[in-house]
């Protein structure tokens, strides 16, 4: 049987981890009590939406690669 689900959690892991490991080296550099939250929050934003871009063109070209050809 075919687990659809296992994959979509293994690629979510990934990142996460990923992220986790970015936002803890940031936190720990001597710098980082002179950022102001409003810079703080407009990165998140900005991450956010690319990462969503990113998400739907990866999604977008998977389903026209698999999709058969019309005639």
């Amino acid at each position: 049987m075919n687990d659809r689900k296992r994959p979509s959690i293994v690629i979510w892991i990934g990142p996460v981890l990923i992220g986790l490991v970015g936002v803890y080296r940031v936190t720990q550099s001597p710098s980082f009590p002179i950022y102001r939250v409003a810079d703080i929050l407009q990165l998140l934003g900005s991450g956010l939406c690319f990462g969503a871009a990113l998400v739907g063109v990866i999604f977008w070209l998977g389903r026209t690669r698999s999709s058969p050809p019309s005639n």
